[in-house]
């Protein structure tokens, strides 16, 4: 009986070898041969699932947001996390956290130049912005938002002051407790 094999697994198992280089050293070191390394593979098998280090970079772009969505819900508290739960838990204030935040920074250079990983990231951006206003909007429902505040609006400045916080973290000039303070100021303004 001939071996069955899980191509989807095996490409994930690429992806996710190429997001721990990206992690550590930045696109600059992903080489088919450093993933190879890094997955335990041969260099021969990363390219039997990829034809170029082009195709392997834009596969492994689309399990970004997997991951970042799994880390996510693992932190949050309850059914229905507050918007300020979910601020926080973009930050990069753990090891994890953190590792995602390096390669999506990583990605986001390589997306500037590469309208398909562009599209990943719009995408991913667009359903978290999505997921911010629906909380928003059904506090303010509950009368817990400024009644003036819109929450699609208002979702597009938290997750750009986060993603800047979230750099300031990273770069060493801010701390999580002072990020995070930031983010309850703010919140502080628009919640009753």
């Amino acid at each position: 009986m001939p071996k069955r094999v899980d191509h989807e697994h095996r490409r994930g198992q690429i992806a996710a070898a190429v997001r721990r280089i990206a992690a550590d050293r930045g696109l600059e070191g992903v080489s088919l041969n450093e993933v190879a390394a890094e997955a335990g593979i041969s260099k021969g098998f990363v390219q039997h699932y990829f034809a170029s280090r082009d195709e392997m970079l834009r596969y492994a772009a689309t399990t970004l947001r997997g991951g970042l969505e799994d880390r996510i819900a693992a932190g949050l508290p309850g059914e229905k996390p507050g918007v300020r739960d979910l601020l926080v838990a973009l930050l990069p204030l753990d090891e994890d956290a953190r590792d995602d935040a390096l390669v999506a920074n990583a990605f986001l250079m390589r997306a500037l130049k590469d309208p398909e990983i562009a599209g990943h990231f719009r995408t991913g951006h667009g359903a978290l912005r999505d997921a911010v206003a629906a909380i928003l909007a059904a506090a303010r429902d509950d009368g817990d938002l400024v009644p003036t505040v819109d929450p699609a609006t208002e979702a597009t400045l938290l997750l750009a002051l986060v993603a800047g916080l979230g750099d300031a973290v990273l770069l060493g000039y801010q701390s999580g407790e002072e990020a995070i303070g930031l983010i309850d100021l703010h919140l502080s303004r628009i919640t009753v």
